[in-house]
């Protein structure tokens, strides 16, 4: 049997699959989240004791005694800081903290965006990645600087408390700010800036390789077996790659979730374009690139909790499966700014051409369109990059609504694909364990073997999107002036 554990932001996810990959058993555990003064922190022992719990109370309810691999997947960013007895020193600082604006500053001064790319792969510098925070340390708590033995980020602490190996995925490495994506070393320049050596920091290793078997006390506690094997896995978009099945040139995987995110196959180092985010591959020496829209599905939450609260996503979905369009009403689903294609934290969200004869479905309507403009302007961005897209492969809550899948189709002029298992990043992460203990002979014959799609939706020709979509980019391009 595999285990493929996503190390999530809202949840803690962990799923096991037979070995024909039927799946056994999914649970998941809320994540508990300490909120003061604008920080964003969190328990890192509490959140592995969680983990453990969780995969113990599943291996006893499905009398599971012979689990090969627990191969883990989730987010990047967060840092947990050991001391030399190897525990945390503080919480965790999770990704969504931005007490770092200031180190920001002091990092852009010192590093120019441009530098930034060609080494990290990353845009910009941001209050996001752990080097901004380590820098954050070293001024606002010292003492915790001062006696951190080792900068971890997330996934690879959990790795270390079940094996015992200090390990640093580099695929998660990526999203440090201190990771050379091309040369797979440390960046030392940026090391310097922060204040640290590669001493401090776990030893680099490939995504998807074993760490090692559970510790004994471990094996006995998740009722395991000693045989059982770590793998580092990778990160949750790149497993929900592997869970769709797009493992090669012209796919991409959409996760329209909270947060819009794309991540395909780049074709080669030398081609990776400018002016999209570049981050280390699952395989050794690929590179994906993955646009992300903090944009997304929250537009379409925001404007039904705030707008029409008394109507749920079903009779939503009912009443705009009746509508054929919304007129010219546009909508600018900038709400958090944009990231991904254009960079702009300027800009706002906007409803334009509103009449009396518009209701809150046509604006329900307008908001999911708008979104649906976003993601042909990345998809844009990737092929003007000269990167194929021949489908879209998608997971994600906004999957649930026909409508949208339909929309997303039309406006990109590309068929939309949704598979039939939609934790994609637990199956990719139990993929990742079965390709490695050799049970699959590589990923291809594990998606042949794993990944089912339930339903298509092919585009439409629809001379309604092609100018509504100008007329999207034209408003854009209006309000940067206002």
């Amino acid at each position: 049997m595999y285990a493929g554990i996503d190390l999530g932001s809202t949840n803690i996810k962990a799923a096991i699959y037979d070995k024909n990959f039927n799946l056994i058993d999914r649970q998941s555990r809320p994540v508990n989240y300490i909120r003061e003064n604008g920080f964003v922190e969190f328990d890192a022992y509490a959140y592995y004791r969680d983990l453990v719990d969780l995969l113990a109370e599943m291996v006893r309810k499905n009398h599971v005694q012979n689990l090969s691999q627990i191969s883990f997947t989730g987010q990047a960013e967060s840092l947990v800081v050991l001391g030399h007895h190897g525990r945390p020193l503080m919480n965790a600082i999770s990704w969504m903290d931005e007490r770092s604006t200031e180190e920001c500053k002091t990092l852009s001064a010192l590093f120019s965006d441009e530098e930034v790319h060609q080494v990290t792969g990353q845009m910009a510098i941001l209050p996001t990645w752990p080097a901004t925070k380590i820098l954050w340390l070293k001024s606002h708590r010292p003492d915790v600087y001062r006696d951190t033995a080792t900068f971890m980020l997330l996934k690879d602490y959990v790795v270390f408390y079940l094996t015992g190996k200090k390990l640093a995925d580099m695929s998660i490495a990526t999203f440090s700010l201190y990771f050379d994506i091309y040369n797979k070393c440390y960046w030392q320049p940026m090391l310097n800036a922060i204040g640290i050596d590669e001493g401090r920091l776990p030893r680099l290793v490939e995504p998807c390789t074993g760490a090692g078997a559970l510790l004994p006390e471990i094996a006995a506690q998740i009722g395991a077996g000693e045989a059982t094997v770590v793998n580092v896995g990778t990160l949750d978009h790149f497993a929900g790659m592997i869970g769709t099945g797009n493992i090669s040139k012209g796919g991409i995987t959409l996760s329209m979730g909270t947060v819009m995110a794309l991540a395909t196959m780049a074709e080669s180092k030398e081609k990776l374009a400018d002016d999209v985010a570049v981050h280390y591959g699952f395989v050794p020496d690929t590179y994906v690139l993955l646009p992300v829209a903090e944009s997304g599905g929250v537009s379409l939450e925001w404007f039904r909790r705030s707008c029409m609260p008394q109507v749920d996503y079903g009779a939503l979905n009912e009443v705009l499966a009746q509508r054929e369009d919304c007129g010219q009403l546009l909508f600018l689903p900038y709400l958090v700014g944009t990231n991904a294609p254009e960079y702009d934290a300027g800009a706002t969200g906007v409803f334009w051409g509103l009449r009396q004869e518009h209701d809150s479905f046509d604006m329900a309507r307008a908001v999911m369109e708008g979104v649906g403009f976003l993601l042909r302007k990345n998809c844009q961005a990737l092929t003007e990059s000269g990167l194929p897209c021949d489908s879209i492969l998608a997971v994600g809550g906004g999957t649930k609504s026909a409508v949208w899948c339909q929309m997303w189709a039309d406006i990109t002029q590309i068929p939309v694909k949704i598979p039939l298992e939609q934790e994609a990043a637990c199956l990719g992460a139990a993929m990742i364990g079965a390709v490695a203990d050799g049970f699959f002979a590589d990923y291809s014959q594990a998606v042949e073997s794993c990944v089912k799609v339930k339903a298509v939706y092919n585009p439409r020709p629809c001379a309604y999107y092609e100018e509504k979509h100008r007329r999207f980019c034209a408003l854009y391009e209006a309000t940067k002036g206002i």
